[in-house]
């Protein structure tokens, strides 16, 4: 092992070792969030537990539906609760990688398209220029072979018909009949 095969790796292990810090922070800063939702979620439930009890003491709610509103308020409660335990705080880190591993995908899913379209565009325009390049080169051919033509034709008009030593077939018969 040479010595710049090791400062590479000494290189890869600090940028590693950032990139381990980060994580940590930022999984540190998604559990207070966390605790902090449930809290609020907790506290949620709670006040609509009491807003349930004093709607049935005023006869806002009989007695089954302000039960119904309670034990509806009581999930929501136990629901924040549980976002405050570590197992809670497990499952919503779970979901949160979940989501990233989703949202890594999406974006390398629109990296390669995105990739695609930059080569496929650059190809499309290339084979656009060489058939642009192909037609003016067929079109300049045709240009030099229709005034070649032209000239041959208007210099065997100007010939005499018996002076000539080419001729073409059937352009005695057109002579004849007075054509020319």
């Amino acid at each position: 092992m040479s010595f710049r095969e090791i400062a590479v790796t000494i290189r890869a292990v600090n940028h590693a070792s950032a990139e381990f810090n980060r994580i940590q922070t930022d999984a540190e800063s998604l559990t207070t969030r966390v605790k902090s939702l449930g809290a609020a979620i907790a506290g949620i439930g709670a006040t609509g537990m009491a807003v349930g009890y004093i709607a049935n003491q005023f006869g806002l709610l009989n007695d089954a539906q302000a039960r119904a509103f309670n034990s509806a308020m009581m999930v929501v409660s136990v629901m924040g609760m549980f976002m405050r335990t570590s197992a809670g705080l497990a499952v919503a880190q779970k979901v949160y990688a979940a989501a990233t591993a989703f949202a890594t995908a999406v974006q390398n899913s629109l990296n390669i398209s995105f990739g695609t379209f930059l080569a496929l565009t650059g190809v499309g325009i290339g084979v656009i220029v060489a058939a642009a390049a192909a037609m003016l080169s067929f079109a300049s051919s045709m240009n030099q072979a229709t005034a070649s033509v032209q000239n041959f034709n208007g210099t065997t008009a100007d010939m005499q018909t018996r002076a000539r030593s080419i001729t073409r077939s059937g352009e005695e018969e057109l002579y004849r009949r007075g054509v020319e």
